[in-house]
């Protein structure tokens, strides 16, 4: 059975990148696009009737010129419209189409994480059955360098996994934040300092295990590099995206920005893209 991409088109400019990349990696894999615009329910009868062929006139226009720009062959592809709420629409097409992946455009109001929360796009990324992907950068930018922050979860699990399924020849960097107890008060003690390197030697030695368990199950191994670095979670994350902003951010949807922040995206990454991201549920 050939795999659904599903592309969320919100028909803005913002969205042009996000469905010329979806068009490609229909192309890719061979898969079948489908293209997904959600009107207004409680417009009236004629006017939805109206909206419809104009969105649809809209979508295909937007999927020629598309093609031409990026010289993009033609994929398999079924543009529709329907009513509803896009969030709901979206997720219950989702499952309904045994949709592989979907792709949506980056949040539009940058620099305002505390819009983000009930907007489609975080409302699908808590939700949805598959992996999504917000894209804002061009879809000529190969996702060749791709960060995964991992732990031992079981939603760190899942993430890796999705990302070494699905990027088998890309090179991925392995991210986690340790935080040892004492480090500042006593890290310039040199007992406490060998102590806290033989911890960080086995801490690396059970991370590695854990990858390699996993690459046993998937056969195909991409290049891999295991980092370490100190500090929270979300800060170590950020500091890493800044300072060396990869192709793609492959993270979990429980992924948590610290005991000071419960929520369960980072508005903050949406809000403020500095690459483009894949969300995968935790399980």
């Amino acid at each position: 059975m050939p795999q659904t991409l599903l592309f969320a088109c919100d028909l803005s400019a913002e969205n042009r990148a996000a469905f010329a990349r979806a068009v490609r990696l229909a192309v890719d894999n061979g898969a079948r696009l489908d293209v997904l615009h959600v009107l207004d329910p409680h417009l009236p009868y004629q006017a939805l009737r109206d909206l419809e062929g104009a969105v649809v006139a809209d979508m295909e226009r937007t999927l020629q010129d598309l093609r031409e720009d990026y010289a993009l062959p033609e994929p398999e592809v079924l543009i529709q419209t329907m009513t509803g709420d896009p969030y709901a629409e979206i997720v219950r097409e989702a499952h309904e189409r045994e949709a592989s992946l979907i792709m949506l455009g980056a949040h539009r109001k940058r620099g305002q994480p505390d819009l983000v929360g009930g907007t489609t796009l975080a409302r699908v990324m808590r939700s949805a059955p598959c992996p999504v992907f917000s894209v804002s950068h061009s879809p000529d930018q190969q996702w060749r360098d791709i960060l995964v922050p991992i732990d031992f979860s079981l939603a760190g699990r899942q993430i890796l996994r999705q990302a070494l399924t699905r990027f088998p020849e890309a090179r991925l960097t392995l991210l986690y934040a340790w935080d040892i107890p004492g480090e500042h008060e006593l890290a310039s003690n040199s007992d406490y300092a060998r102590w806290r390197d033989r911890e960080l030697a086995g801490l690396r030695r059970q991370l590695e295990r854990e990858v390699d368990s996993l690459l046993d199950e998937l056969g195909d191994v991409p290049e891999l590099e295991l980092v370490l670095e100190q500090g929270d979670p979300s800060e170590v994350l950020m500091s890493r995206l800044r300072r060396l902003p990869p192709d793609l951010l492959a993270l979990s949807n429980q992924y948590r920005r610290g005991r000071d922040h419960p929520n369960s995206l980072n508005e903050q990454l949406l809000a403020d893209p500095h690459c483009d991201l894949m969300i995968c549920r935790a399980w």
